[in-house]
Parts: C-alpha cells; structure tokens; sequence
C-alpha cells in the first residue's frame, strides 16, 4: 500500500481515494471509501484502453456479468462507471493477503485441510462466475486473497474485456505487450492462441491448487523463460506434490483439473459438490496473525499531499447517527453549498468514520490471530510440546446431517438394474439448514439433468431436501428443478428415496474425482461382426475409450469408423466415415450410466448417425474374457459387445 501520488485522482464517482494498491497493464488500483464508510478497491482503466470504442464496450458487458456473479467467494462489485472518460469499477475491499504473498513470501506451502477448504471455496467462486457468462482468465495466486472467512477471487472477467482489443488467439495487450495471463498459470488452449471457455479455469485451478500445497509451480517457475513453462504446459505432465503434501483425494482432483483436454476435466460446480463445505476457522496461526498485522497497516497509510490525518474523534457507538454523507448537515442534503462554517466539521465527521472503519477490520483481524495463538498455546500446554501443533479445521459447530447419509447414492428408478431406463445418483455433503447440501443426477433415455438442493431438515433416520437448482440440462432447457426429496436411511450401505410418486433404492456409490471403477477404464474395441465377409471385418470398427474422473464430466469417447454407403448400401468413394461422439458421466457403480451422447461435427462425417440417447455400460466374462457391453437406455435393441485393448485394473 503506498500514498497517492500527484497525478492521481482524490476521488472517483462518490469513493474518496486514500492510497494506492496497485498497477498493472490494464489500468491503477486504489483503496478508497465511499461517504457512508465502507472501504472498497477502486479500478480504474488505462487512459490509452479507455479510448478504444471496442474496449469499452466489452468492459461495461464484463462488470453487468460480474454484479451477477458477486458472492460470498468473490468480492462483490460495490459501483461502477462504464460511460465515464477513464471507465472503473469498485469492488468490496477484502481484507486479507493473497495467496502468493503467503505460499511464496511470508509462509510457505499450506496444510492439506486449508488447501481442501480454499478448493472448495474456489470452485464455489468459479461456479458463480461462469454461471453469469465469465471467464476469468487470469486465476494466479495474486488474484486469490485469503480472507478469515474463506478464500476470495478478485479481478474475475475483467481480463476478458481485453479480447476485443487483442483478438480472441492474442496473447499480449495492446501497447505493453504484456502477457493476457501468467505463463505458470494458463491452459493448454490458452498457450496455443486458442479461444478459450470455462475449462480454461479449471486447469488454472488445478495448477494453483497444486502450488498452494507444495509451493512449487507444476509446469516450473520460468526461471528458463515464458515460452518453455508454456511448452510444459500444452505437452508435458505436472509435477505434482508430495502424497504428505496433497493427500489421494486432492491429488486425484488437481489431476483431473489438469487434463489437457478441456472437454475431460470437471466443472466448477461437481467439485465444489464433492469437498466439504468450510465451515470454522481453516488457515494457519502464522497466516492470521498476518492478516492481522496487514489490517493494523490501514491505519498508517498516507493521506494524499503528505502528512497523516488528523487525530479522530471517539467513535461514534454502534447505531449513532452519523449525520447527511453528503450534505452539509440537513437531512435532505440540500444545505447551502456556500455555508462555511459546515466544511470543517464535515470533513472531520468523515475522518471519523474512515478511521472507526479501519479499527474495526484491524480488531476483527487482531482478534482472529489473538485467538489462533491462544489455542496454540493451550495445545502446548496440554501435550507438553514446544512446537506449533499442525492447524485443523474441526466439524462444523452447526452442522446436522449425520455421517451415516454423507456420500454418494444411486440407484434405478425405472426400468431394472441390469438395464435402467432411468437413474438417480444423490451426493450428500454436509451443512445447515438452507446449505445446497444434496447434489443429483438424473438420467434417462434422452436426457441428464444435474442440479444442487436445500437442506431442509435431518434427523438420524431421515434427510429432507428442498429447494432445488439445475447446474446442467442436456439438452439445453428439457430439465427441471428436482421437487422435494425425501432419504431414509434402511442400512449403511441403502436408503430409500422418494421424490412426487418416484421412489427408488439407492445404494453408497464411489465418488470424487475418481469415481470411475478401474475395472471400465481403458480403450474397447468392438467385437467383429460374424456375418461379414473376412476382409470386410475389420472396415467397420468402433473404438470406445473410458477415462477415469468424476460424476459429470464427459469420461467415454466413442469414435466409429464405416465404408461410405449410399441409402442401398452400394459403396461410395472417399473413403471411410469417421464419426466422434462423447458421452457425460451420470452413474459409476455395477453400471456406468451415460448422458445423451454429444455428436462432434467438426470431427465426424456428415453422414454419421446422430443418435444421442444415454447409454449403459456394463462388463460381463464370457469364456475367461472380458466383455464390454453398450446398451441404449430405454430400448430393446441388443448391446454393443468390445473387448478391451488397452487399460483396466490390472
């Protein structure tokens, strides 16, 4: 934090500035504070990209996405000026160090349960962000700050206004040739120049994840240059942590982050489904006592001009009329601007609050670090140890779903179990009342809808859900919010569930970023067809590879190559047609339930099948080998039969 310099403005719309925090290729950062008190960080754009027509309207459709995106995991976008000579934005200023400052600088790697904990809170953000039309673009450790209260996302969706002033592939900013991302912190499609979506994200998420555990950047430093960090990162694997340093179940989700196809790697909103939500205090003692020291460092920060405030009056008790913001006293505001005697009063009413605010998130900071070390202290006494005791994250204090319902559940609601023409999987995590603590799949013959419900109520034999949101609806609009669900726990290991007049069993399933068994995973190639000719077999193939990941994500790929017919099935030149279809992950148990299958035109023929009904797989042994049976849910039509070429358990 430095003090103003002489060409900065001393306030921006109705925020008084009062010191610098930053700067970079698109424009200055400020600390400021509006009339009625609070603090916030103000933007404002580079006078060189606020001439740019383009820009500009790029940016005011970017800040009307990040209002809708604002949460409690992003800072929250307090005003904004898009029409204004140098367009800004002000967003809530978040009180606490980034992650850079505190892996790389003052702390070192973080403990695998605060690492947990920042994963969830940053797949919330992202969840958030996507859903109103952003992408960020920009997830490094510098745009993560770690806050008492959870992780936060700053500067989301404002590096995307940069696309129409660049282009889409471009990697540099107008005028600064400045990198439109960090090298150590980009996608495979970013690197290549290529447009990038919401995966782009996840990959950065999974990097950023693996540098707060270890401290070390998985595709290198840079120290050998931009362009070689880049190459490892389009064609080399990571270097991951330490299993002491980033347990199974983190490994296995940075892993699948950092798939370098986009189209394998999970969405913001199943990781957030398969972490526990945070709950309690999650960073170290070391990181809270700095938060709290950086919070002490707002009450020395240099008013514009030189010199330091003037010392404050008491502050006002909790509730006190403070008096117009604005106005010079009268409550309309409309006191006569010529009144002098106002001036002096006023200004000094402000420097009141400006400072009472800044005790209080100082105090709020101080306590938390006060707090952290007295249990410190009392762990030492209690085991007679003299070193700081690893940081945990106890069970939430107000948490009421018992442990026997946590996990994931699924089961058939039509059909049987060997052929289901419609499924149910439920993942329970858990929370309090009014949490999005149920996540659910439904699958039927041509259709997946994946959605997140309310807790309303649990006891020891039952859990209730409300409330419901869709995440996902393929195809586009076909889905609706679940209704109401009802859970009865029969054993460890079943539950009824009850939904309207549905009712199914479900049963405990695998989940996680590895919720596929090891048994499917691998490439299958189809079985020859008896009734052709020898040297006519192998012509018609059909390749389907099932790779290991979450529930979600699209794990099968389906690639079928046939001769050219005409409609009587004479041959046809050219060639054979060559079709790609993936299939989205919506069951893993005895079966593995699929999505309808996605048709990818700019990989297939035209004159391929577009079938896009959902599918189960199953495995059978048939004379000591392996089958791979493909079924279309809800028909009669005999399986698809592959034998395994490569993969599996073993």
């Amino acid at each position: 934090m430095d003090a103003l310099r002489a060409e900065d403005p001393v306030r921006v719309g109705q925020f008084r500035l009062l010191a610098r925090l930053g700067a970079g290729g698109m424009g200055r950062v400020f600390l400021a504070r509006s009339g009625g008190g609070r603090t916030v960080a103000v933007k404002l754009v580079q006078p060189e990209l606020a001439q740019q027509p383009a820009f500009r309207e790029r940016f005011a459709r970017e800040v009307a996405a990040a209002r809708r995106a604002g949460g409690v995991w992003t800072a929250e976008v307090i005003d904004a000026d898009t029409t204004a000579e140098v367009p800004w934005v002000a967003t809530a200023y978040v009180p606490g160090p980034s992650l850079r400052d505190v892996v790389g600088r003052e702390f070192g790697p973080l403990p695998a349960d605060t690492v947990r904990v920042l994963a969830h809170g940053l797949a919330q953000a992202l969840e958030a962000i996507h859903a109103g039309g952003l992408v960020h673009r920009d997830l490094k450790p510098s745009n993560v700050l770690l806050a008492v209260q959870g992780p936060r996302i700053i500067d989301f969706g404002i590096a995307r206004a940069l696309d129409s002033v660049t282009g889409e592939g471009a990697l540099t900013l107008t005028g600064t040739g400045e990198l439109l991302g960090s090298p150590g912190f980009m996608s495979p499609e970013q690197v290549r120049g290529e447009r990038v979506g919401t995966a782009s994200d996840i990959f950065c998420l999974g990097s950023l994840l693996a540098y707060a555990a270890s401290g070390v950047q998985p595709f290198g430093d840079g120290a050998s240059g931009a362009h070689s960090v880049m190459f490892r990162i389009a064609h080399d694997e990571p270097r991951l942590p330490e299993p002491e340093d980033l347990p199974g179940d983190l490994a296995g989700l940075v892993r699948a982050c950092l798939r370098k196809d986009p189209a394998a790697r999970p969405d913001a909103a199943s990781i957030a489904a398969h972490l526990s939500a945070p709950a309690g205090p999650w960073l170290p003692a070391g990181v809270l006592s700095l938060i709290g020291e950086q919070n002490a460092e707002l009450l020395d920060f240099e008013v514009r001009g030189g010199g330091r405030a003037e010392d404050p009056a008491p502050c006002p008790p909790s509730g006190e009329d403070t008096g117009s913001p604005d106005g010079t006293g009268s409550p309309d505001g409309t006191g006569s601007p010529d009144a002098p005697t106002a001036a002096p009063p006023r200004r000094r009413h402000r420097a009141v609050i400006a400072v009472c605010t800044v005790l209080a998130l100082a105090a709020g900071g101080a306590f938390a670090a006060y707090q952290a070390r007295e249990e410190q202290e009392k762990a030492k006494r209690a085991s007679g140890s003299t070193t700081s005791p690893a940081p945990t994250r106890p069970a939430p204090a107000a948490a009421i779903v018992p442990v026997a319902f946590l996990g994931a559940w699924e089961g058939v609601v039509r059909g049987d179990q060997d052929m289901p023409s419609e499924t149910r999987r439920i993942e329970i995590t858990q929370g309090r009342p009014g949490d999005k603590a149920g996540t659910y799949v439904q699958v039927g013959p041509d259709l997946m809808c994946m959605g997140r419900s309310a807790l309303v109520s649990a006891s020891e034999d039952a859990v209730v859900l409300g409330e419901s949101s869709l995440t996902t609806s393929t195809p586009a609009k076909r889905c609706k919010p679940s209704a109401r669900q009802t859970l009865t726990l029969r054993s460890a290991d079943l539950l009824e569930w009850k939904s309207g007049k549905d009712t199914a069993t479900l049963k405990r399933a695998k989940a996680g970023p590895e919720a596929v068994p090891a048994a499917f995973v691998g490439q299958w190639e189809s079985k020859p067809f008896a009734d052709l000719p020898a040297g006519e077999q192998d012509r018609y193939r059909t390749f389907l590879t099932v790779t290991q990941g979450p529930i979600g994500a699209p794990l099968v790929r389906i690639v079928t190559s046939n001769p050219r017919t005409d409609k009587e099935g004479n041959p046809l030149p050219g060639g054979d047609a060559t079709c790609v279809k993936t299939a989205t992950l919506g069951g893993a148990g005895n079966l593995l339930v699929l999505g309808p299958v996605t048709f990818d035109p700019n990989r297939s023929d035209p004159q391929c099948d577009r079938d896009q009904t959902s599918r189960n797989l199953r495995i059978i042994t048939y004379q000591g080998k392996e089958i791979l049976q493909d079924y279309s849910m809800g028909t009669d039509a005999e399986p698809g039969e592959f034998v395994r070429k490569w993969g599996g358990a073993g």
